[in-house]
C-alpha cells in the first residue's frame, strides 16, 4: 500500500489496548538516511479552550503502528501520565 504524507495527516489514530482516540496524524519524523518513516506526531490537546497553550505533542514510534487503514492508524500505545500530588483541600486551608 502507498500513502503519501499529505494523506498521513488527516487520518485519526486510535489505541488498540483501550479503544480511546488519541488525535490525529499532525506530523510524521523520517530518516532521511535511511529513507523510512520513525513516528508520527500528534498535536498536544488544547489546555483550557487554547487560553493555556496545548499539551506536550504525542510521538508515537513506527514500531507502536500496528494497523494503517485508509481513515484511521491502529496503534499500542503506552502513555505516560504524571502523577498529581494528592492534597487535602481542607487541611490547606487551616493550615498555620
Amino acid at each position: 500500500m502507498l500513502c503519501r504524507i499529505v494523506d498521513m495527516k488527516n487520518k485519526e489514530v486510535i489505541n488498540i489496548k483501550d479503544g480511546s482516540r488519541i488525535g490525529c496524524v499532525n506530523d510524521v519524523e523520517l530518516d532521511i538516511l535511511y529513507a523510512k518513516l520513525v513516528a508520527i506526531v500528534i498535536q498536544g490537546k488544547l489546555k483550557f479552550f487554547g487560553l493555556f497553550g496545548r499539551g506536550d505533542d504525542i510521538i508515537i514510534d513506527w514500531k507502536d503502528i500496528r494497523v494503517i487503514g485508509d481513515d484511521t492508524i491502529l496503534v499500542n500505545y503506552n502513555p505516560i501520565f504524571k502523577k498529581r500530588k494528592k492534597t487535602n483541600f481542607f487541611k490547606n486551608i487551616f493550615k498555620n
